[in-house]
């Protein structure tokens, strides 16, 4: 997610768990590679042996930002690649990113914004009680779920 769209400043890397809808945002440096496999090796360092059980599956879209993103697989985890102009391949995702916009709007730069105030917004959207999730928020879910993984 993009704030200007200079092609040279931080963007946010938005992973979504489907099932739990809890919502990762990442500040990284720029919209390359280099940046969203770094971010992608910070996570896997932070769950481990278990990054394959919580990161089953992800879908990414074909900018060249994802160029490197296959080698994830390497690490347990299948990488699928939507088609071209097929937003509704990614709509949950689109829909979690357009709730994250009251935080960072279109058009603000989000060099603006610290890498805590990029974590605050989407802990802010993960502690919203869904009715989808019979009211129990993201957060709630996400956390029972790591508990059944790390005891596994």
């Amino acid at each position: 997610m993009s704030g200007k769209r200079t092609g040279h400043e931080a963007v946010v890397l938005t992973l979504l768990e489907k099932k739990k809808e809890n919502y990762l945002a990442i500040r990284i440096p720029g919209k390359t590679s280099k940046a969203v496999m770094d971010a992608m090796a910070a996570l896997r360092a932070e769950y481990g042996q278990h990054f394959p059980q919580v990161f089953k599956t992800i879908t990414a879209d074909n900018g060249s930002e994802f160029a490197g993103f296959a080698q994830t697989e390497a690490w347990g985890s299948k990488v699928f690649f939507v088609h071209p102009y097929t937003s509704w391949e990614r709509v949950q995702n689109k829909r979690h990113n357009g709730l994250f916009r009251p935080f960072v709007p279109k058009g603000v730069s989000i060099e603006l914004f610290t890498d805590e105030d990029i974590l605050a917004a989407a802990d802010e959207l993960n502690g919203r009680p869904r009715r989808k999730l019979g009211y129990c928020t993201p957060e709630e879910l996400f956390e029972a779920f790591l508990d059944t993984v790390y005891a596994a």
